[in-house]
């Protein structure tokens, strides 16, 4: 993985060409190898590059990339499909002249233009300047693995993989009150109904799934959407179809995201995810797998993973490396994981998340393949029941079908009833009340300043999602809301160390495949994810495969803010917030409540995350 920045002017006035020197220094951590810049004949085309080596060390594969005397490319990210592709483009007559993915894609891009991207298996952001054209392009993944924003002003648009590159070519630093109001309100890091929006005013993200088009000296640029994965659901489909279809790609998938030139790990947890990712890269081997596996644990804590880890490690023969967070470090490290989020995290498994990646790239892998995306695709969640049981109620299948019964005997304790059945019956219509009631309660939201909170309300960003099916929920959570912030905070809390993560559940042809499944193949016999289980029963324990309940990767928030230290940062927090104007003095007045990472009363660890903005 690298970063990327670039400015594009108007075509009448040149960029200074020490801003950008200043922007690619501040992405040194994505790339701390090789940093490269470039610009055309008039400075008015400004492309810089930090580099990662992943995939061919060599310089020649250095970026800015040159290719055919037309295009130039900063590109980061990984086209795991890049083999294939590569030979595909052979066969048209395309020659190569180094082994990167950077030339594949410069390279598919000449051949296919922007057609070139449902082609691509990856995640990726890239920029490329067309001389021929005087166009630029720019372009984000299906799932929205890598970043990429962008400040656009009378026909200058400059772009970076993070916003402090933007801020160092001028970008102006001023949290957007209206995302603020969502985050403290809903807990949206998010805008359900505008992709495109972040918690600074004037600085976009471009939408996963999309490329951006700007003509120089133009006054617009264009968006559209490419190789949209929809539901289309076939209902002939055995279980042993589905099965072994699900493992053949789910194989190929790991297979591919093995590709590397540097050592490769895997992070591990107790649970089905991960561990099933682990078994996948001991079967497909490669010589840079290394079998190290790293896990967080949390001493004395009820969700520690320890036990149930090891157990994993031992049957799948992995060196397994245990990371562990003393109360104490907890204010710095807080301060370590916001200075590269950027943007506020929801909960304390952010910093978890970061000393685990921190202490894989200090034991030398410089890839780490995880498990995230599968709770989205698969019906992770308990809140995924729920949605099932409706769709299984107004079928009136839900008692012949023994769901019910069978998820509350594993323990499930998800509530259904006549709430749950009349929204089943009547969903739009009680989907119009939860909108309104979730808007009230927001409104309500204590704490705020009154006047402040008052000028916000007509930004409230609740949204449900469009269908009442499972698999229209597990959509929305994979490409609207819910699975992008988990990959924002994977790929800042990797990026901070030089880590590249790699997701085997974020392969386009296997999420498009799970889309064409009834809802029966994610949850089954009361247990969530009832298709992987069944796909790697034969890999590991039986205890870890068919475990009742979801693990959720927990650290003890509670515990941790009951430190002092805490406390005393989270009283700064609310007073900076309060003279920002977005809570009320009375606030000051109010004991800190220490909550677990997943409360439904979060409110304090939100004041913390969120004072960074200011």
């Amino acid at each position: 993985m690298c970063g990327i920045v670039g400015a594009i002017t108007n075509g009448q006035e040149s960029f200074p060409a020490g801003q950008l020197l200043d922007a690619v220094a501040s992405l040194r951590h994505r790339g701390p190898e090789r940093q490269g810049q470039w610009s055309d004949e008039n400075g008015r085309v400004l492309l810089g590059h930090a580099r990662l080596c992943i995939i061919d060390p060599d310089e020649r594969s250095d970026q800015p990339f040159h290719y055919g005397g037309r295009y130039v490319l900063v590109y980061n990210g990984e086209i795991y499909n890049y083999v294939e592709l590569r030979e595909e483009l052979r066969a048209s007559g395309c020659s190569f002249h180094t082994g990167s993915d950077t030339e594949v894609l410069a390279a598919a891009w000449a051949a296919w233009g922007p057609a070139c991207l449902p082609r691509l298996d990856g995640a990726f952001a890239f920029g490329i300047w067309d001389k021929q054209e005087r166009a630029f392009y720019a372009a984000r993944d299906r799932f929205g693995e890598k970043p990429l924003f962008f400040l656009f002003d009378e026909g200058y648009l400059g772009f970076a993989s993070e916003m402090k590159a933007l801020w160092k070519l001028g970008a102006p630093r001023r949290p957007d009150p209206a995302m603020v109001y969502n985050f403290l309100s809903l807990g949206y890091t998010v805008n359900p109904f505008d992709a495109a929006q972040t918690f600074f005013l004037h600085i976009q993200k471009l939408p996963a799934g999309s490329f951006l088009r700007l003509e120089q000296g133009a006054t617009h640029y264009s968006v559209e959407a490419y190789g949209q994965i929809d539901i289309e659901v076939d209902e002939s489909i055995d279980d042993e179809t589905a099965i072994a279809r699900f493992r053949e790609l789910f194989a190929a998938s790991v297979r591919r995201r093995l590709r590397s030139d540097v050592p490769i790990g895997t992070s591990l947890s107790g649970g089905l995810d991960s561990s099933a990712v682990a078994a996948l890269c001991r079967q497909a081997g490669g010589a840079h797998y290394t079998h190290k596996a790293f896990t967080a644990i949390f001493p004395g804590f009820e969700r520690d993973e320890r036990a149930l880890s090891a157990h994993v490690a031992r049957h799948l023969g992995i060196d397994q490396q245990f990371v562990e967070i003393r109360p104490d470090e907890v204010p710095a490290l807080m301060d370590r994981v916001m200075r590269y989020q950027e943007e506020p995290v929801g909960s304390a498994s952010a910093l978890a998340q970061f000393r685990v990646f921190e202490t894989a790239r200090a034991a030398g892998v410089t890839v780490l393949l995880d498990g995230q995306g599968a709770d989205e695709v698969l019906a992770g969640y308990d809140k995924y029941y729920r949605w099932y049981w409706r769709e299984l109620y107004a079928a009136r299948r839900l008692g012949s079908s023994g769901e019910l019964e069978a998820a509350r005997k594993l323990g499930v304790k998800e509530p259904f009833g006549a709430a749950s059945k009349l929204s089943a019956l009547l969903p739009y219509f009680s989907a119009a009340i939860l909108e309104g009631s979730r808007s009230r309660q927001a409104a309500a939201a204590p704490d705020l300043n009154p006047e402040w909170a008052q000028a916000q309300k007509r930004h409230l960003h609740y949204m449900v999602p469009p269908q009442p099916t499972l698999n229209a929920v597990l959509h929305y959570n994979t490409f609207t809301n819910g699975l992008e912030e988990l990959l924002r905070l994977a790929d800042r809390n990797g990026m901070a160390h030089s880590l590249e993560v790699r997701l085997p559940f974020l392969s386009s042809e296997l999420v498009a495949f799970l889309f064409t499944l009834p809802p029966r193949f994610k949850i089954r016999e009361g247990r969530t994810k009832w298709l992987l289980r069944k796909a790697v029963e034969d890999l590991l324990p039986p205890e870890i495969v068919w475990q009742s309940r979801k693990i959720g990767f927990e650290p003890p928030q509670q515990l941790w803010m009951q430190q002092a230290a805490v406390q005393e940062a989270i009283r700064a927090a609310k007073e900076k917030l309060v003279g920002a104007g977005v809570l009320a003095p009375s606030v000051l007045q109010k004991k800190i409540q220490p909550h677990s990472a997943y409360a439904a009363v979060n409110r304090d660890w939100k004041y913390w995350s969120l004072s960074y903005l200011y």
